[in-house]
């Protein structure tokens, strides 16, 4: 099934980051590996005026025109809103996009988004024609707040940014699926492996945002098509219907109908 984001259709439910990789040709072979079609970069992390920044955004841009991808400009290392504001302008000035993912880091430990200055930020950006992914906690509140302001699309953590614990909340996440069927819901941030993403599929997630856990990886290829497949893997799962679980064991083959000499005894 395709995935939506603002009226937009995805072929591949995976969205990938372009930092961290060992050489900007594995960052290449793992992003075309993981079939994703959205790739996310930093206009804060990756300043033009700095030997090579300008020539990596195109050089992604190149690989994004191969699968007829997008570029998602993020805000990273961004703290209030009006820092946020100022550079989803830009980025929109120069990657030609009115998508933003939008960052507001409240905390210097785990790098915990600032709800006050993401509200006050998105506000601003939804009213100034944004397309606005929110990066968040997993507080439902929060995220209906988000839905309220007019975000379609919302991407609540699954743990601390580049940590690899997975999904941490299990309860949250699901409440959160619960509570905004109509949302587009992807987890973004704490993925470590594959069977995490797996999981949050199987809960009814639109899709996953990650980026350690690829390029950090001993084979960041190989890693990142083990991610496609694992997408894949959960979302059919939720479409299957996964059993309920029960309190008491049952036979897996019942007796009914069993020849009568092996009930004999």
């Amino acid at each position: 099934m395709s995935l939506s984001i603002y009226g937009t259709q995805l072929n591949n439910r995976l969205l990938i980051g372009s930092a961290l990789y060992p050489s900007p040709d594995i960052m290449k072979q793992a992003i075309l590996a993981s079939g994703s079609q959205v790739v996310t970069l930093s206009l804060k992390r990756q300043n033009p005026a700095q030997q090579g920044g300008e020539k990596i955004w195109q050089y992604i841009q190149e690989i994004m025109a191969q699968v007829d991808g997008h570029l998602l400009p993020n805000t990273a290392g961004c703290k209030t809103a009006k820092e946020v504001i100022t550079l989803a302008k830009m980025s929109r000035e120069i990657f030609q996009t009115n998508w933003i993912k939008v960052e507001t880091i409240g905390d210097d430990y785990n790098l915990q988004p600032d709800a006050i200055e993401l509200l006050a930020a998105t506000k601003t950006l939804i009213a100034d024609g944004f397309n606005v992914l929110p990066y968040c906690t997993d507080d439902l509140v929060l995220c209906q707040r988000l839905w309220d302001l007019g975000c379609e699309v919302i991407m609540p953590w699954a743990s601390p940014i580049g940590t690899g614990k997975g999904l941490m909340n299990p309860y949250n996440l699901e409440t959160i699926r619960m509570r905004l069927p109509e949302a587009t819901l992807i987890l973004d941030a704490g993925i470590g492996k594959p069977s995490d993403a797996c999981l949050a599929m199987e809960m009814g997630y639109d899709g996953i945002l990650l980026n350690s856990a690829v390029a950090l990886a001993d084979n960041p290829v190989l890693m990142a098509k083990a991610f496609n497949q694992s997408l894949s893997a959960g979302e059919n799962a939720y479409v299957a219907g996964i059993m309920q679980q029960r309190q008491t064991a049952h036979p897996s083959t019942p007796t009914l109908d069993t020849p009568f000499w092996h009930q004999e005894s």
